[in-house]
């Protein structure tokens, strides 16, 4: 992080960039939405719905729409009936896909070692507090 950034963090920490994105996008939901628009192109809402089986229609309709507000979806709504709606990643969107990827990969190679910190932890602090895996 460039040192100008970080002290804008630390004297005004509501207009911090970083704590403002990760805020928007660091919840599962809009990963999870980002990365399947990624890979698997434009989608209507049920096949978005689908794909993220675990989601809610509410919890989807308000992840969609604060990734459009954002500028990183795209929403197109075309004039019939029923009304079809299809979603896409803007180019915006699009260029959070790969530090996205990093952060998958990263911590897919390091679950295990997580996973076994835990133990260790838990095992030194007894049955005192309990980490979720």
């Amino acid at each position: 992080m460039k040192k100008e950034n970080l002290k804008k963090c630390e004297e005004n920490r509501e207009d911090c960039p970083i704590k403002d994105v990760l805020y928007r996008v660091g919840d599962k939901w809009s990963m999870l939405t980002v990365i399947m628009l990624s890979d698997h192109g434009t989608l209507r809402f049920n096949e978005l719905h689908q794909l993220i089986d675990t989601i809610s229609q509410r919890m989807l309709t308000v992840t969609l729409k604060t990734l459009e507000a954002d500028g990183l979806v795209s929403r197109k709504m075309y004039p019939q009936i029923p009304p079809k709606v299809e979603y896409a990643l803007t180019p915006l969107g699009e260029s959070l896909v790969p530090p996205l990827m990093h952060l998958y990969h990263w911590a897919n190679a390091s679950m295990p070692a997580i996973k076994e910190s835990r133990k260790r932890y838990q095992k030194h602090l007894g049955k005192g507090l309990q980490i979720q895996s």
